[in-house]
């Protein structure tokens, strides 16, 4: 893979050897060597970066992965962006391919859309544009003023489907909530294979109890002077979760569930166990965020699901050393292609061939 439109640099901002060892798989793809940049910890935790080499002029690529510790991760991209700039960067890009706190893209009650947040302290650190994979919500791209090229790992995926799983032919394409069917649809449109949902999933419902906006308006005597009626409100009728049902058939096949992220794993274990009961005999998860927090290892390894795969975007080597069953795929040639597409100003269509845009 040639780079030839002027000078660039690329960064690994993560001490975090995962993040290291992708960078070093992207910038070998692109026949060069990770820049040089000295990041550590004060005694109170506080993060402090030296860039090492002279960035002024380049194309500044920085590449940044989330463990667990996200928020460490955050002021490490936030700090590495604010020194390129001030050490005179043409421009700074950022490649994140899990875009951290992308679950908070909406208002929930009295929280705040935290996402939004972080895009804005990118761009004011002095981000030009940004590299990033599958987001929890693509509506997440108008958070940013600056340009976004939103990847898909989808053709990876389906390219292990095709070359790891024995009589793939014989599978159907699961989504474990209408929510991701859409997804889902894409997979087994391109597989042409059968697509089922699971319906009736329990859903982690927000207690009403706290929040004054589901108060019933007082009663008022029509008599007051000044005051207007009562409003006539129709008769809230709390939610019942309907039974679970599995529309579709997996009876005697192979049934892979696929969507955005996996964290607490709850929710994927009980589809394993649906799809079992109902007749599929084998449960494959493909997932392209596998943040696998907690205890998410130990309740893979102990569920119905056969084997549960992953893209690099997140480090996750200690969890595979917790779990067998947990596979990665490497997606670094896109990143890789991502990045030289930009610096030589090539157009990016090209990554997004064949991918829908509910994918």
């Amino acid at each position: 893979m040639n780079v030839s439109k002027g000078d660039f640099v690329i960064f690994s901002a993560n001490s975090n050897s995962a993040c290291i060892e992708l960078a070093k798989r992207i910038a070998e793809r692109l026949g060069s060597e990770l820049g040089k940049v000295q990041m550590f910890q004060e005694g109170n935790r506080e993060t402090r970066v030296q860039i090492q080499q002279s960035v002024r002029g380049k194309d500044v690529f920085i590449i940044q992965t989330c463990p667990r510790d996200v928020n460490t991760a955050v002021m490490e991209l936030l700090i590495m962006t604010y020194a390129c700039r001030t050490a005179s960067a043409q421009n700074i890009i950022g490649v994140v391919p899990y875009f951290p706190y992308s679950k908070q893209c909406k208002m929930r009650k009295r929280g705040s859309i935290v996402c939004k947040l972080l895009a804005s302290m990118l761009c004011k650190a002095g981000l030009s544009h940004l590299i990033t994979m599958d987001l929890h919500q693509k509506e997440i791209q108008g958070f940013f003023n600056i340009p976004v090229d939103n990847l898909r790992a989808s053709p990876f995926l389906i390219q292990y489907i095709q070359e790891e799983i024995p009589d793939y032919r014989n599978a159907v394409i699961v989504a474990k909530s209408p929510a991701s069917a859409k997804r889902a649809q894409s997979f087994a449109e391109r597989l042409r294979l059968a697509l089922a949902v699971i319906h009736g999933e329990a859903q982690d419902a927000e207690s009403d109890m706290v929040d004054g906006r589901h108060s019933p308006p007082p009663s008022m005597p029509k008599s007051s002077a000044g005051i207007h009626p009562s409003l006539e409100m129709p008769v809230m009728i709390a939610k019942e979760k309907p039974p679970i049902t599995v529309v579709g058939d997996v009876g005697g096949r192979i049934a892979i569930i696929v969507d955005d992220i996996i964290d607490v794993v709850d929710t994927f274990v009980v589809a394993a166990e649906i799809l079992k009961e109902r007749g599929a005999y084998k449960v494959y998860v493909m997932v392209t965020h596998g943040l696998l927090s907690s205890d998410a290892p130990r309740l893979i390894e102990e569920s119905l699901i056969d084997e549960v795969v992953v893209t690099s975007t997140i480090p996750h080597e200690v969890q595979k050393l917790q779990c067998h069953k947990i596979k990665t795929v490497d997606i670094s040639s896109i990143l890789g292609e991502a990045i030289r597409r930009i610096h030589n100003g090539e157009s990016m269509s090209y990554l997004f061939r064949n991918i829908g845009v509910d994918d």
